[in-house]
């Protein structure tokens, strides 16, 4: 039971507290004796938090199938080749098979995600649309999922309860007004973005006479979109959330809407990275 109280903790905590992740540039610490020594740099100098320019700069630049290699030039080069074999792992028998299984449950389940991810970014390619995750994550991973949307080509929603405010129906019902809603969201938390989510374009015209940054479209059909964006004539992005799949997407394309779609990728993971997935808001 302990081990559940922890998982289910941890799990509870996510969605309310930032990461404590350094900005680039910061100060994280200091050289050791061993790394002066490998580098031939003094000890005791700064050391600060970088990003594996690489690694992340191969799915921006797109180059992403087997075969495809890509050149990154800057203080040192480098190059980044795609293939069907992702490592090679060496090691003893016993703890190679001890930890294979593991290893696998994570590597299937985000490349799933990534490929899911790719597949809506394929099928909006060409218009404004852009594929957002959402904060429906499993408990501990939400960090790695949002992670596998961005190399899939997707952006990320919002990463918690923390860094934006989600205004949703079970929130406009407690305030009683999507405007007494927004009033105090806006009062209590002046320094975060607010979103709303409207279920009609009644809520959409009320949405719009306030001091939002974005409103959701929950559940509406391809119509009502192209109503609602006549409405607003251009004033907001759109997140646009409900049931959906890859191959429905381009139908949304095809009639020029000028949505921001909204998907939530939470696939069964699958030996070869396929996925089933559902979609809602975030």
């Amino acid at each position: 039971m302990g081990h559940l109280r922890d998982g289910v903790a941890r799990a509870a905590s996510e969605p309310l507290r930032p990461l404590e992740l350094p900005q680039l540039g910061e100060r994280v610490g200091s050289l050791t004796a061993e790394a002066a020594d490998w580098t031939g740099l003094p000890e005791g100098i700064a050391v600060c938090a970088g990003n594996v320019d690489a690694h992340v700069t191969a799915p921006a630049a797109k180059a992403i199938d087997p075969g495809q290699m890509l050149l990154v030039m800057g203080t040192s080069t480098c190059h980044v080749m795609n293939g069907d074999v992702l490592a090679e792992v060496e090691g003893p028998a016993r703890s190679l098979l001890a930890a294979e299984r593991t290893a696998l449950n994570f590597l299937q389940r985000l490349s799933g995600i990534a490929t899911l991810t790719r597949r809506f970014v394929d099928a909006v390619a060409g218009n404004r649309a852009v594929i957002l995750d959402t904060r429906k994550t499993h408990p501990g991973y939400r960090l790695l999922e949002k992670y596998a949307v961005r190399m899939g080509g997707g952006q990320n929603h919002r990463m918690g309860l923390y860094d934006m405010v989600l205004i949703k129906d079970n929130h406009i019902a407690a305030a009683g007004s999507i405007t007494a809603a927004v009033q105090r969201a806006r009062a209590a938390y002046p320094h975060l973005p607010v979103e709303v989510e409207v279920q009609s374009l009644d809520q959409l015209r009320e949405a719009l006479e306030l001091p939002v940054d974005r409103i959701m479209l929950d559940n509406f059909d391809l119509e009502s979109i192209r109503t609602a964006v006549r409405i607003a004539a251009g004033r907001f992005r759109w997140p646009r959330s409900g049931s959906g799949s890859p191959s429905g997407t381009p139908a949304a394309r095809s009639r020029a809407v000028p949505v921001l779609a909204s998907q939530c990728t939470q696939p069964r993971g699958r030996s070869r990275g396929e996925s089933r997935a559902r979609h809602r808001s975030g």
